[in-house]
């Protein structure tokens, strides 16, 4: 990672990995220190910090960019003979049920169709799962507010943190929860508890 304090992602474990590796093999998501994957008997644990693209329409556009090498590593992933469990800020939005303003931010970075068919691609066509969405369907669950105003504190919310799973690891999920007793950033975070052992 080059610029100090941009970016960065961590993995702490109970279980030492068997390998840690760090970046995907190609410069976005290195030099900017985007990811960083644990591995284990039978499964790898990854944490991913996918670019915003809020700040101006290039950004976007290089957001683009990232997602569509991303989602051609994830095809890969898939085709390993081992369970994955991608988590983190992907920046995007889903559907209408992760965002109070749905209509309003579909010209925003993280609410454009680009972003909502991305999604659909890792889920419909690469055929991976959105684990929390796998227990809980229900609507104003949100992950990120906005700073401006008094969006936490009204639930005027996004949900753009997930943990993304290969679908043998379904059976896995117990439940999931967003933690709010405490604030540590804009952000809150997403917990899944999993049966599976190590």
């Amino acid at each position: 990672q080059k610029k100090k304090g941009y970016s960065g992602v961590a993995i702490y474990c109970k279980t030492k990995p068997k390998k840690v590796t760090k970046g995907l093999g190609w410069p976005h998501a290195d030099i900017e220190g985007r990811w960083i994957q644990a591995e284990f008997d039978g499964l790898t644990v990854a944490s991913l910090y996918l670019p915003s693209g809020s700040s101006s329409d290039e950004r976007h556009q290089n957001k683009l960019k990232f997602m569509d090498q991303l989602l051609e590593d994830m095809r890969g992933m898939k085709r390993k003979k081992r369970e994955f469990d991608i988590c983190g800020d992907f920046n995007v939005v889903h559907k209408e049920i992760d965002i109070t303003n749905w209509k309003s931010n579909q010209k925003n970075s993280g609410c454009t169709p680009e972003d909502q068919a991305w999604v659909d691609s890792v889920l419909d066509d690469v055929g991976y799962l959105d684990a929390f969405r796998e227990v809980n369907k229900k609507s104003g669950e949100y992950t990120w507010w906005s700073n401006r105003g008094n969006a936490r504190a009204n639930n005027v919310g996004w949900r753009i943190d997930y943990q993304i799973t290969t679908p043998d690891f379904k059976d896995s999920i117990v439940q999931s929860s967003i933690y709010k007793d405490e604030r540590f950033s804009d952000h809150a975070p997403l917990l899944m508890d999993y049966e599976y052992s190590l």
